[in-house]
């Protein structure tokens, strides 16, 4: 199967999960429903791939995947309100506080968080209660205060700072805000598989850090309709990022360097791990 077609069974079995989750005949639900909605599900991909690579069986690691995509959509329902990026655009619909109001979205985020937590510390995720307190606990630390909300915190304490960041303290705050919860979902299938997920945490490292690269570029050189939120916000501010700091063929170079650096890391998997190593080649190439 290609990296296309498995991307697209992974988007399948994320978006029937979750609404399965979200469902409910309330206001706070069907907000839900719609922040769920929509994405690349890039996250969930790579804990049903890595879960595939560790020979997991495909029914199970669905409830990680749903897990790391509801987190994700909590992080993105926040971060789009005006108390931070001020967004109003999303996946190219309204975003949560704009369709409904401020109150909702803030709601939102908290069911969302939690119902990532109640995935994984469900006995379907995995039969051993030690293993899905791993889970729990990797991704309480990827998503928390030594995780993405530190991320969050550096980004818009840099956004008023009187000097701009340089290159390592941008790749230290994005390794917070984004890489980290690329790590869990990547290092998902061997902490399932109780093997070591030291090579998967390189792969996902670098993937991270490509990912964001990618996502500065497409800042510079897409649309709001292709990339499906608003665009030139980081220029326009001023924010030091890859692109400003790099250039723009300087930054498409790093990250095609990363794209190498990543699919290296999978070399002990042999070429049962093609699939990631697509997965890393289209992370610099998608239009959003």
């Amino acid at each position: 199967m290609s990296f296309a077609q498995r991307l697209k069974e992974a988007q399948a079995f994320c978006e029937a999960r979750l609404m399965r989750a979200a469902d409910g005949p309330d206001e706070i639900h069907a907000a839900m429903r719609y922040a769920l909605t929509g994405g690349k599900r890039l996250r969930g991909f790579l804990v049903l791939e890595s879960a595939r690579l560790h020979g997991v069986s495909a029914g199970a690691p669905v409830e990680a995947a749903a897990a790391t995509e509801a987190l994700h959509a909590y992080s993105l329902v926040h971060d789009d309100l005006p108390c931070m990026d001020d967004d109003d655009l999303r996946r190219g619909r309204p975003t949560v506080h704009v369709k409904w109001d401020e109150a909702t979205a803030v709601l939102v985020g908290d069911a969302l968080q939690t119902l990532a937590f109640g995935l994984l510390a469900d006995p379907v995720c995995h039969p051993d209660a030690g293993v899905r307190c791993r889970l729990i606990a990797g991704l309480a630390e990827a998503s928390g205060a030594r995780g993405m909300v530190l991320g969050q915190a550096q980004d818009i304490a840099a956004e008023t700072a009187e000097t701009p960041l340089a290159l390592d303290g941008i790749e230290a705050l994005q390794a917070n805000k984004t890489g980290a919860l690329i790590v869990w979902s990547a290092t998902a299938g061997a902490h399932l598989a109780d093997a070591d997920p030291d090579p998967m945490r390189r792969y996902a490292d670098a993937l991270g850090r490509a990912f964001q690269i990618a996502d500065d570029i497409l800042d510079v050189e897409g649309t709001a309709e292709e990339v499906g939120k608003a665009v030139g916000k980081d220029q326009g501010a001023g924010k030091a990022t890859f692109v400003s700091l790099l250039g723009l063929d300087g930054a498409k170079a790093r990250a095609r360097d990363l794209v190498e650096e990543a699919c290296a890391a999978l070399d002990p998997f042999g070429s049962d791990a093609e699939t990631l190593r697509h997965c890393a080649r289209f992370v610099v190439s998608r239009d959003r």
